[in-house]
């Protein structure tokens, strides 16, 4: 089995388990993430291969976090490294920009750690997440545009931006060269 079906899988079982415990249908789950029933159920049975937005609308209408999807059972470390090669891009751009989650933190109020790189003219669209979501960019070369409802915002190396995940928000590719940043996304506390 390749590591792509094991991710597929893991993420099957963790959508399924999620829904149930929420107590919704697959069409209920569906229709709040705009998701279609049919895509859901494939989902569910490890077929097909959900895009980085699906995931987020998913994740976002179950009130847990994207990793929570894509965990298996906790590891008995205490410290984990991770390296990009190690983990797969849950994004691709046109001009081969990428999004790679790097790990997230355990606890109620999870913090996710993303890798991007992004090429000039290359965007992410991310639709609005859940409240209390805070997102945090720091650009560690070249230079991005990042939109927050509506408005522009440019963020250069060595600089560092944060703002309300719930807005309509962008990251665009802008300057000369690929711009590499690190993103933290900071979750509000999950239900005791």
């Amino acid at each position: 089995m390749s590591e792509n079906d094991a991710a597929l899988r893991t993420v099957a079982r963790n959508v399924r388990a999620a829904r149930v415990r929420a107590g919704l249908s697959l069409e209920e789950l569906g229709r709040r993430a705009g998701v279609s029933k049919g895509a859901l159920a494939a989902l569910e049975k490890a077929q097909g291969n959900p895009n980085l937005a699906t995931l987020v609308r998913l994740a976002d209408t179950l009130g847990i976090p994207v990793p929570a999807l894509m965990q298996g059972p906790p590891e008995e470390r205490t410290v984990r490294v991770a390296t990009a090669e190690d983990v797969a891009p849950l994004w691709t751009g046109e001009h081969g920009g990428e999004a790679r989650l790097m790990l997230v933190t355990p606890g109620p109020a999870p913090v996710e750690v993303w890798r991007w790189r992004l090429h000039p003219g290359e965007a992410y669209p991310s639709h609005p997440h859940q409240a209390g979501v805070i997102e945090t960019i720091s650009v560690t070369a070249g230079e991005m545009t990042l939109v927050v409802d509506g408005a522009e915002h440019t963020v250069a190396a060595g600089q560092t931006a944060t703002f309300d995940g719930d807005s309509p928000h962008t990251y665009r590719g802008s300057g000369t060269g690929p711009c590499d940043f690190i993103m933290t996304v900071h979750l509000p506390p999950g239900p005791a």
